[in-house]
Formats: C-alpha cells, structure tokens, sequence
C-alpha cells in the first residue's frame, strides 16, 4: 500500500511524496523546491527516491528537479509539450507510465498551461492535477483558452466520485469564499467553508479533496447548475448559458474576486 503525504513549500505549495515501505522506495509530485524533499530523505535514511513526476513547467513546480536528480538519480517524467528540466521520459495523453508498481494513466489538461498533464491511478482512484483543479476551484488561464480548461475540468470531473483530487496548493479556503460569493446557498458548499475554516485555524491542511465533493461545492465543475447560470447572468444578463461560456464568466469573475 502506498503511503501519500505532503511536503510543504513555499508560500502554499504541496509537494506530494508517494511512498512504498516494502521497498523503501518513493516518488514526488512537482517538486518546485529540493529543501523538504532532501530534508525528508535525510530524515528517513535507507529511503530511495527514485521517480519524480511533473505537471506541468511553472518554477514552483519544477525549481527542485536538478538538485534531486543529482543528489537522487531519480527518473523524471514530464509533458512532452513542456520544457521540464532533466526530462527523462516525455509524456503525452493517454501515455501509461510505472511508479512503484503503480500504473498511472496521463491525462492532458490544458488551460492553465498548453501542456499540461495529469496523472491518474484507476484501480486507487488517486488523481494528481498539479494547477488545473483545485479543492473549490481551478487554475489560472495562463496560456490556455476558457474553452480548453472547461474541457479538461469536465475530463476531471467525469472521473469516478470517490477519485481522491491532490493539487498542489492550499487555496481551498479563498476558493471556497469565491464559490460562497456565487452559490450562498449551496448546504455542501456552506459545510464545507465551515470545516475547511476550522482546519485552517488549526493549521491542517484542506488536501486531498474527491471528484464527488467538488462535484457538489466547485462552481467551475458546475457550469450547468441553474443557479451558478443565474449567477453569472445576474452580472451580465448577456452571459450565454452555454457551460463553457459560463466558466468563462466565472474565471474571470474569480480573477478579480
């Protein structure tokens, strides 16, 4: 069974580490910073890191990759359509990859970035989706169009409910004051502004989320609930009713929020 914790970074940055205590053996997830990732192994002699799995080409995600390669020998793995420092195995959609005898199906989510890629474990249900979705709400437009990141947030969402969401900040609490601004009532969404509040006074963090929680309490995966069109409308009573047009509405409803 494989062990997942996060690694804080930054600012509100997590860098999943996987582990695998039968072999001693573990891989991350962007790590944008080498410092709590050596510290780890530092702090666990006997440990191997041996594969590092990037989403996507932000510094934040990819600034640690060299020193861990280095100190490591550890195999990235990267979108193809991305310039990844140290790359060893380039990835496009639909590619099938081995991470500790696990198989991950990559997924490409573009919208955030052009490139970006997720990687999805079907028998645990684990997603890991770098900046694309976040627990209440998702990446900025960056390089991508409204349209391409409406697309790749309803390939996220059509993933079985009980998938486990792990992104790489700690933005739930100001994302879930956004969906509150848009859907105040929505009963899941206040539950869970509630106890994602208390969490944060108690330093816990929010992560991991699950398709079927933000199903029920993102506004950027609920683009056909009547009232999140009621929403939009109400700001513009042009706003098409189309879902990505309403996404559309809601990103940059958000990015000013």
């Amino acid at each position: 069974m494989i062990q997942i914790d996060a690694l804080p970074a930054f600012n509100d940055n997590y860098i999943w580490l996987l582990q695998d205590a039968g072999s001693k053996r573990c891989a991350v997830v962007d790590p944008g910073d080498a410092a709590p990732v050596m510290a780890w192994l530092e702090a666990h002699p006997g440990w191997m890191l041996s594969d590092i799995l990037i989403t996507h080409h932000h510094f934040d995600h990819v600034g640690g990759i060299e020193t861990l390669k280095k100190a490591s020998g550890a195999r990235v793995l990267g979108p193809a359509a991305e310039k990844i420092p140290a790359r060893d195995v380039d990835l496009k959609d639909n590619d099938e990859i081995e991470v500790l005898g696990l198989r991950f199906q990559v997924m490409a989510v573009p919208g955030h970035t052009l490139g970006h890629i997720a990687y999805y474990h079907a028998q645990q249900h684990l997603l890991f989706c770098g900046d694309t979705l976040f627990a209440g709400g998702c990446g900025r437009l960056f390089e991508g169009t409204a349209q391409q990141m409406h697309q790749s947030l309803s390939r996220l969402a059509a993933l079985p409910a009980s998938t486990l969401v792990y992104c790489t900040h700690e933005y739930t609490l100001s994302n879930l004051r956004f969906a509150h601004a848009v859907e105040p009532d929505n009963k899941h969404l206040n539950e869970r502004l509630t106890e994602v509040t208390h969490w944060r006074e108690e330093g816990r963090i929010s992560l991991p989320s699950s398709i079927e929680l933000e199903l029920a309490t993102n506004p950027f995966l609920r683009t056909s609930e009547p009232s999140i069109i009621a929403a939009t409308k109400g700001r513009d009573d042009r706003q098409s009713s189309e879902p990505s047009a309403v996404f559309a509405s809601l990103r940059a409803w958000k990015d000013t929020f």
